[in-house]
């Protein structure tokens, strides 16, 4: 197979996985699909677990060895009715999706891998497991690859994630962040007779104002985002219930830990006469590293500068988690190539 031909299979596989809907927590059809590919290729021990995941493997030559873990994860972050539709820009070299970069390049890429291994007829030592996970986006929290680390435990020699959109970084930090819905609860009222009277969206916009008036260090960096906003039943009804959604991100532990005390604080006082505010954690992922020195980021490092690139990941784009997201063609040799050096040298 010439590389046009499978650089065009490639595409047209990330845009058949595309075009099939998988908001967190609905992503059944996408791994159907997907268990079914699997299962064309020629892949051994194909199943789908409880929680959702897809796996598939590529038996190696040494059967007690360990395995590497290449995973990418099939949830989005659109509704099921959201408009998918693709269109190639600048001579195709160019394609908005929806999705179409997060992740779906990275799920169409679990494909490219044994592809480009068999038309180079790589025979590697250990096995590959290919994952297809849930729940990245959103409230997933991680619960896919919290299973699949669960499932494969300490008997690996290391996990490579995809995503479609990474080309510019190689990441062996994970982010902390701590998750919460806020909901202010009032009395309610109408808004002429009862004026003065608390409303729980004045309530919660002052308290989203005090929050983001909170300072953030740059270093380490940290961050934090009202995701999601709203209450009330009427533009002349004092609300009875306003709710938001907060995301709280740092790299470093002890700065995270410290933002949560801060914003913890002001939720304690944020009860007064007629006002009562409940905070619940809806989302936890703690933060962590592998040194900048462990072999597999050095060999990551070293397989992109191998095609002129210095971090990994398939290609580039933009516009991630917007409707009008988009990744660029031309490098997708590069990255495939990239990846694959990486699960050879992995993999012997």
């Amino acid at each position: 197979m010439n590389k046009n031909l499978q650089l065009s299979n490639l595409l047209d596989l990330a845009i058949q996985i595309q075009q099939i809907p998988a908001p967190t927590f609905s992503e059944g059809a996408r791994a159907e699909f997907v268990r079914g590919l699997f299962v064309s290729e020629g892949l051994q021990d194909v199943s789908i677990d409880a929680i959702g995941n897809v796996y598939a493997r590529l038996p190696g030559r040494q059967k007690t060895a360990k395995a590497l873990i290449v995973s990418a994860h099939l949830d989005t972050v659109f509704p099921n009715n959201i408009n998918l539709q693709v269109t190639r820009q600048n001579e195709a070299r160019k394609i908005v999706a929806p999705g179409i970069g997060d992740n779906s390049l990275g799920v169409a890429a679990l494909f490219g891998i044994p592809w480009i291994l068999r038309e180079k007829r790589i025979d590697l030592m250990h096995d590959i497991w290919f994952v297809a996970n849930v729940g990245e986006e959103g409230l997933g929290d991680l619960c896919g690859m919290r299973a699949v680390v669960e499932r494969f435990d300490k008997n690996v020699i290391g996990y490579l994630i995809l995503e479609g959109l990474a080309l510019g970084h190689v990441y062996h930090r994970a982010i902390g962040v701590r998750r919460y819905r806020v909901t202010a609860k009032t009395a309610g009222g109408h808004s002429w007779s009862d004026y003065g009277q608390p409303s729980a969206v004045h309530e919660m916009a002052a308290l989203v104002t005090q929050l983001t008036s909170l300072r953030l260090p740059r270093e380490p960096r940290t961050t934090m985002n009202v995701g999601t906003f709203g209450g009330g039943t009427g533009v002349n009804v004092l609300a009875s219930e306003a709710k938001c959604d907060l995301d709280l991100r740092s790299e470093d532990p002890a700065a995270l830990t410290k933002l949560i005390g801060q914003v913890e604080e002001l939720f304690r006082h944020a009860d007064h006469d007629g006002v009562t505010l409940l905070a619940e954690i809806i989302g936890q992922r703690p933060a962590g590293e592998i040194s900048a020195e462990h072999p597999l980021v050095k060999l990551a490092v070293s397989c992109l500068h191998e095609q002129g690139l210095v971090v990994m990941g398939i290609t580039t784009g933009g516009g991630a988690h917007t409707t009008h997201e988009y990744i660029d063609v031309e490098p997708i040799e590069k990255g495939m190539d990239s990846i694959v050096r990486f699960v050879e040298e992995a993999g012997k």
